[in-house]
């Protein structure tokens, strides 16, 4: 048995830096039949546990290795119906990969590798033939949680619509993961095929403006409300305001749903800077910041913990290092210099104290450290919350942060309303988003099997 996986072929370092191509290749045939003939075929299987959604992945990777690719991917989408996206997007490396047994003494099966070759090479299938048990769920918000949920409840013969605040499917994979990681051509895919379910997408659709969720209610027998996290975080330092100083949610909004690297065949400019600072050390930082670099400028990640400490996905930073992206750790800003737009920002030096309530320890600054660098261009990148907009809507209960608050089967203080995904607050990765879709469709399936239809 070979020890180490099959590496995936990727884009040159030099190459990819100058296009929105998709850095990662994929596999070829005969890598994936390779790869998947490393799998043990466990007779308890730790990867499954490590799953949030449940795949059965020993007998997929098997049927991969068989050659039997449709049935691979059919035994995927039993319990995903976002394989393509999932196998390009979500950390495997700390879910299924890392429950691998392979991984204690050499390199875990590249489960994630295996699900987008399968994904990507599925044949064109029939949707089965679904009777209508004449019940209606209105779903808010088109991310991996509310796709997902209003795919389940397809499947089990509900009349799904889905609302969308923005004017294309997706939520965060549309607007928030740039092309060359996530192709906008495998979210049409897939979305498609839970289009081809039945499901009614509503685009341009602002729940909390076009209707309350009570008034959406009076047409529709139970809602789910997957909006996500979409209110950008700030630093509340002096300089906020200035030109050129952008959130990540816009700058890659504009970028990736607006199609601004594509300016002027798209009439949606965003600044092409000569040197761009990204605060922040997660996933959309790492986003952001190869995103300014496709587009020329010189790019440094600012972090206030070490590199070790970094959220982000170790690949995701690795493929950022490699395009040239310089990374300066224990820094944090004070204060962004300009007149009307962004001159330099001001930078002080911090140091690790104890361990605080996120598991890491808390950074300190250090006294009279404070030192500022040039740059015509700042992307903050440091988290965001929930939109209020859906909970003033709603009237549901929700926590001082703007949460909803829901029980173990996703149900929120309305019985008729279920939730999950970031408007939770869980700081869900794609799949544990997904996961809590397909919790929420089995809690609304169970609770409208004992209700009557509206009337």
């Amino acid at each position: 048995m070979k020890k180490t996986r099959v590496v995936m072929p990727e884009q040159h370092p030099s190459a990819r830096i100058k296009n929105f191509d998709e850095v990662n290749k994929g596999y070829s045939r005969q890598e994936a039949v390779e790869e998947a003939s490393r799998c043990l075929q466990c007779l308890k299987p730790k990867c499954v546990e490590g799953c949030p959604v449940g795949i059965d992945i020993p007998r997929f990777v098997r049927l991969v290795k068989e050659e039997k690719f449709s049935k691979a991917i059919a035994v995927i989408k039993k319990a995903n119906s976002l394989p393509g996206i999932c196998g390009r997007v979500c950390p495997q490396e700390n879910q299924c990969e890392r429950s691998c047994i392979l991984g204690i003494k050499s390199q875990p099966v590249a489960i994630g590798h295996l699900e987008r070759f399968a994904a990507d090479n599925e044949p064109v299938i029939d949707i089965p033939k679904i009777k209508s048990n004449k019940k209606k769920v209105a779903v808010i918000g088109s991310g991996p949680a509310g796709l997902t949920c209003a795919a389940e409840l397809a499947l089990k013969g509900y009349h799904i619509s889905v609302f969308e605040a923005l004017h294309n499917y997706g939520g965060v994979l549309a607007y928030g993961i740039p092309e060359f990681r996530l192709p906008k051509s495998i979210v049409e895919k897939e979305g498609g095929f839970i289009k081809r379910l039945g499901v009614e997408i509503k685009t341009n659709s602002v729940i909390g403006r076009l209707f309350t969720v009570d008034e959406l209610l009076e047409n529709f027998d139970a809602a789910f409300i997957g909006t996500g996290a979409g209110l950008p975080h700030f630093m509340r330092i002096p300089g906020e305001n200035l030109v050129n100083v952008y959130t990540a949610n816009e700058f890659l909004t504009r970028v990736n749903l607006m199609k601004a690297y594509k300016f002027p065949e798209y009439a949606t400019p965003v600044k092409r800077a000569k040197k761009t600072v990204v605060v922040g050390g997660g996933n959309v930082a790492m986003d952001a910041a190869r995103t300014a670099k496709r587009f020329g400028s010189d790019v440094t990640i600012v972090y206030r913990r070490s590199l070790e400490e970094m959220p982000a996905r170790h690949e995701e930073i690795r493929h950022a290092q490699e395009e040239g992206i310089k990374f300066m750790m224990l820094t944090a800003p004070a204060t962004i210099l300009g007149k009307e737009k962004v001159e330099g920002i001001e930078l002080t030096q911090m140091m690790l104290g104890e361990i605080d309530e996120s598991g890491r320890r808390s950074p300190l600054p250090i006294e009279n450290s404070e030192f500022s660098v040039e740059c015509d261009q700042v992307i903050i990148a440091i988290g965001q919350g929930p939109n209020p907009l859906i909970t003033q809507a709603s009237g549901l209960h929700h926590d001082s942060k703007g949460y909803l608050q829901v029980n173990g089967n996703m149900q929120t203080s309305n019985e008729k309303v279920f939730a999950g995904g970031d408007i939770i607050g869980k700081e869900a990765t794609v799949i544990e988003a997904m996961a809590h879709g397909k919790k929420a469709a089995k809690a609304i399936d169970n609770f409208l099997k004992q209700r009557k239809l509206i009337v």
